[in-house]
């Protein structure tokens, strides 16, 4: 597997973050930008406007996805992303959420195998540009597998990512790997590895395993380990001072764009739910990271976690 991918993390890998991670470690092949849900009037809200922007993706290659089960809204906003310069876009057929599920979307639409395939049909018909798809092994049974990839080897994707978990496994349970082998068999597509990627460890067993794959796709890995891409690619352990430094211009940079402390609190917040174990005896500054509300009072604790305590 050579070539590695950012997964879209709602609410966490927007533009402020890819920047800051492509300065700080880079060697990611593509980012994919948390999913467009299309609305009623077809208009961008301004969280999608800013993170599709091209200004906020130089230097790097950014793939939009898109969160719909209706042919007619997904066309629209391809036809909108055109005007960006964008030639590529992913379809969000994984996303496990209730609330996107309940909606007949994201993994949800797996469940309706005659209507994917209806739907899939019109988007390559009429799609312009390159379609690549993520998608679950099924909603509620791995069995489903076999159906969904019939539907998906009768279209010509980009490529199609297989996070190899049912949609009621959310994120619980492991990886099917078996089912993965089947695709690997039996899909017409090339195809991406994503799920469960934390540890060099881990990707060297699922590159060993599959070989034959070119791309793997890693989120959680990443955000708990910014420096996880550039160990495995490149060997180097990630420092604290690169650390430090990441921390900081996202810090710097959430407090110009996001409106009041709680605001950038929260985004903190979220960070180090995920990196402080890269920390040793993390515990008792995330707990005070996780009660601060403050800006004074978060920038101590991390100063002193910086300064007490070493990477693992």
């Amino acid at each position: 597997m050579e070539k590695f991918y950012f997964a879209p993390l709602e609410g966490i890998s927007g533009y402020v973050y890819r920047k800051a991670y492509e300065h700080y470690f880079g060697g990611i092949d593509k980012y994919f930008i948390p999913f467009i849900k299309p609305n009623q009037k077809g208009k961008l809200s301004s969280r999608e406007k800013n993170d599709i922007l091209p200004m906020h993706n130089q230097g790097m290659c950014a793939i939009p996805q898109i969160l719909t089960n209706s042919a007619e809204d997904f066309i629209k906003t391809v036809e909108r992303l055109g005007e960006y310069g964008y030639e590529e876009v992913n379809l969000n057929l994984g996303c496990p959420s209730k609330t996107v599920v309940s909606k007949g979307r994201g993994a949800g639409f797996l469940a309706e195998p005659d209507r994917l395939n209806a739907f899939l049909e019109e988007l390559f018909e009429k799609t312009p540009i390159r379609i690549s798809v993520k998608t679950r092994i099924g909603k509620e049974s791995p069995e489903e597998w076999i159906r969904l990839l019939e539907i998906y080897n009768q279209y010509p994707m980009e490529e199609l990512i297989i996070h190899p978990r049912i949609q009621t496994d959310f994120y619980k349970n492991t990886p099917n790997l078996e089912m993965f082998e089947y695709a690997v068999k039996n899909s017409k597509n090339p195809l991406c590895y994503n799920g469960d990627i934390c540890t060099k460890e881990e990707y060297e067993i699922i590159c060993n395993r599959f070989q034959e794959v070119p791309s793997v796709m890693i989120g959680r890995g990443i955000l708990k380990n910014p420096g996880l891409v550039r160990k495995i690619r490149q060997g180097i352990p990630v420092e604290k001072d690169r650390i430090r430094a990441f921390h900081d211009e996202l810090y710097r940079e959430y407090q110009e764009v996001l409106f009041g402390e709680k605001t950038v609190l929260f985004k903190m917040k979220e960070l180090w739910f995920y990196m402080a174990p890269l920390f040793t005896q993390y515990e008792k500054y995330a707990k005070k990271i996780k009660k601060a509300e403050k800006l004074k009072l978060y920038e101590a604790v991390v100063d002193a976690l910086f300064e007490e305590q070493d990477l693992v």
